[in-house]
């Protein structure tokens, strides 16, 4: 029986949604078949009693009825699998277990903080999702969806108790949209330190849509002096000083340090947090010269919720940069300015995204047509997600097998 199951699971007869034999690769997916994309694409599951009698009529086909159906699918609970799917690929959410924050430099992190951070990015998605809202949420919004526990940590007041809630976003805050959220500032650190280099990377594949370069052979790594010795930002220089890496560092930088002002857990700082107990440091010279304690920093332990923890402070955060063709931002809300003057440009890679999620298929060359297409019958909605998503569905990418 065992090898029975393995080679059903390994037929391209499972794993390939509309395939038979002698049918066109470009052939229009069947009714029964497109009803199948539909409900792993929406719902992560078989298609339902409806989809399958639509598909028996042959009328599932029908724009009018697709978009119908689409409709209905996102309204329905088991559209949470798709949200909570889509972003565990889209924004690499599924890593945020991969590394756990040094207790040391982070004693405020938690179970509870960890699964807020996760249900906000579910929840601002599906605010999207449900009013259409334009693809510029993705970079910039003047409204947060945060619990108390979240509150703590974006150093708002007035939010208590687990239940989510929108909250405006206070004057003078850097926060709003998912790249300030935590889970995602949590996903591209490594639970010590920040690295401009990865956060760069990861706006560049995940927002923009541009793909990394392959490093030339035998350059090292930039890693992170968590000692605060030397800051990340000379050990960038450092490294774009050599000309093999500054045509790529010069691209994956920029976004990456604009980004430095959140910690590793998606908190906002002006000075790094360095290992330790605070130590008394003598200041100035001759009779002038005193001893006073380092710059420091208490935060609430999440051990107990009670006890404050003193920590040292390093070197002030410099979130200044340069983007590729000669644009310069003063630090996050600066570099957002500058992403929203092409709003298609993100269209595009969320339309991209989610191409890849539903089909399975990388994006070729000559499926650019396509979502250009796609990009431009979404303009009248400000690209609005759901928008996006229907015309996804109503796609010749998505209706081929």
């Amino acid at each position: 029986m065992i090898a029975g199951y393995k080679a059903i699971l390994c037929a391209p007869d499972f794993l390939m949604v509309g395939l038979e034999s002698g049918v066109p690769q470009r052939a229009r997916l069947g009714d029964f078949a497109l009803a199948s994309r539909l409900s792993f694409f929406l719902w992560n599951s078989l298609p339902d009693a409806t989809l399958l009698d639509l598909a028996k009529r042959q009328e599932l086909s029908q724009p009018a009825t697709l978009t119908a159906q689409v409709t209905r699918m996102l309204a329905d609970p088991r559209s949470d699998r798709f949200i909570a799917h889509f972003l565990d690929e889209w924004l690499e959410l599924k890593k945020i277990d991969f590394t756990t924050p040094d207790p040391n430099l982070y004693p405020e992190y938690d179970p509870w903080l960890h699964d807020s951070m996760l249900a906000e990015t579910r929840a601002s998605f599906r605010r999207m999702l449900t009013r259409n809202l334009g693809v510029r949420e993705v970079i910039a919004s003047d409204t947060l969806l945060i619990n108390q526990r979240l509150a703590e940590l974006y150093g708002i007041r007035g939010v208590a108790g687990s239940d989510f809630r929108e909250v405006k976003v206070p004057a003078g805050t850097a926060r709003g949209g998912f790249l300030t959220q935590a889970a995602v500032l949590k996903v591209t650190a490594n639970g010590t330190a920040t690295s401009p280099v990865l956060r760069g990377v990861w706006v560049m594949e995940r927002i923009l849509g541009i793909p990394r370069q392959t490093p030339p052979p035998n350059v090292p790594a930039i890693e992170p002096d968590a000692t605060g010795a030397v800051t990340i930002r000379e050990m960038i220089e450092k490294h774009r000083a050599d000309a093999a890496c500054a045509s790529c560092h010069a691209k994956m930088d920029p976004p990456g340090l604009a980004l430095e002002n959140f910690d590793a857990i998606g908190g906002w700082r002006d000075r790094y947090r360095l290992a330790g107990q605070p130590k008394k440091v003598r200041v100035g010279t001759g009779k002038e010269s005193k001893v006073v304690e380092e710059p420091t920093v208490e935060v609430v332990s999440a051990a107990s919720r009670r006890n404050r923890v003193k920590l040292r402070l390093g070197s002030a955060v410099d979130a200044t940069g340069v983007l590729a063709d000669g644009r310069t931002f003063a630090d996050i809300n600066g570099l957002r300015a500058l992403l929203l003057k092409d709003e298609d440009a993100l269209a595009r890679n969320l339309a991209q995204q989610l191409m890849i999620y539903a089909t399975g298929a990388g994006i070729r060359f000559s499926d650019r047509a396509a979502i250009d297409a796609i990009v431009a019958k979404t303009k009248a909605t400000n690209h609005g997600l759901r928008s996006l998503v229907q015309e996804v569905v109503a796609s010749e990418l998505f209706q081929t097998k």
